[in-house]
């Protein structure tokens, strides 16, 4: 199974003892990684145990396409595309994530990727009730920032032909150094799924999007915003330089690494013992 649930399970356990509850989890994981069926699947093996588990994706903190054009007028036009930090509520996120430590009833934000705008408030899932785990994941849930040494150098052609002055760059590597920080900081633990490379990453992705459309076409959902393989393959540019990043640096400070193959698949683990 995608990220072997099964073997974070008694991680995960072991961290709730003596913890104070909520335990919050953070689970990092690059596109396509197969992080939310990973979540799921942990959520009902820990619930199969009679805890309750409360799941939030970062990527349901996306600001809309509103507010992302605004960001984009005022800082750098790339900004108009989600995924990178400088495009979430996270004021919203630490808003739930207090609520959750206070025991107090909650909605969870949710966003519609296929139609690049969140849902309404009333269609949040309502969380009410002390919670025993919190798993937040996310693409760069948990990230640091780079050095400026290391913005230097484009990764790839749109960081040399769309942020040839790295202006873009050193936004997103700033607000993960200054107003990301205090949301990761709220992590008790990070769990991190570990993709063999950055080019399995863009395949995995592709696949998401096609099984995606399938999925919509399936629904009868029609006017969805379906990516074509060029805009996937730019799309993912916009994720390439911290997701290479993360892979390099994360693995040395992840509470547990799940080594995946190129099929999802666990193929080594690493817990770091405190």
């Amino acid at each position: 199974m995608t990220g072997s649930p099964e073997i974070a399970e008694p991680a995960v356990l072991s961290w709730l003892e003596g913890a104070v509850r909520p335990l919050f989890v953070g689970v990092c994981g690059s596109q396509g990684s197969g992080k939310s069926t990973f979540c799921e699947a942990l959520k009902n093996r820990l619930a199969a145990r009679g805890l309750k588990v409360a799941v939030l994706s970062l990527d349901d903190l996306y600001l809309s396409p509103e507010a992302r054009a605004m960001l984009a007028h005022r800082v750098h036009p790339l900004l108009v595309t989600r995924g990178v930090p400088g495009t979430h509520d996270v004021g919203l996120g630490l808003e739930v994530f207090q609520a959750l430590k206070a025991q107090k009833p909650v909605r969870l934000p949710r966003f519609d990727k296929a139609n690049d705008t969140p849902f309404l408030r009333a269609q949040w899932p309502l969380i009410d009730g002390p919670v025993d785990v919190v798993l937040f994941e996310g693409w760069a849930v948990g990230a640091v920032a780079e050095t400026e040494a290391a913005l230097q150098t484009p990764v790839n052609d749109l960081e040399v032909t769309e942020d040839s002055k790295g202006l873009w760059r050193a936004y997103v590597n700033t607000q993960l150094e200054t107003v990301y920080a205090p949301l990761f900081a709220q992590l008790d633990r990070l769990i991190l799924l570990a993709a063999p490379s950055f080019e399995v990453v863009q395949g995995w992705r592709t696949q998401q999007e096609h099984d995606l459309k399938a999925k919509l076409a399936s629904s009868g959902r029609t006017g969805a915003r379906i990516m074509s393989d060029d805009q996937i393959n730019r799309f993912i540019q916009h994720y390439e330089r911290l997701t290479r990043h993360i892979l390099r640096e994360m693995p040395t400070r992840a509470d547990l690494t799940l080594r995946l193959d190129s099929e999802r698949k666990c193929i080594d683990v690493r817990e770091r013992r405190a």
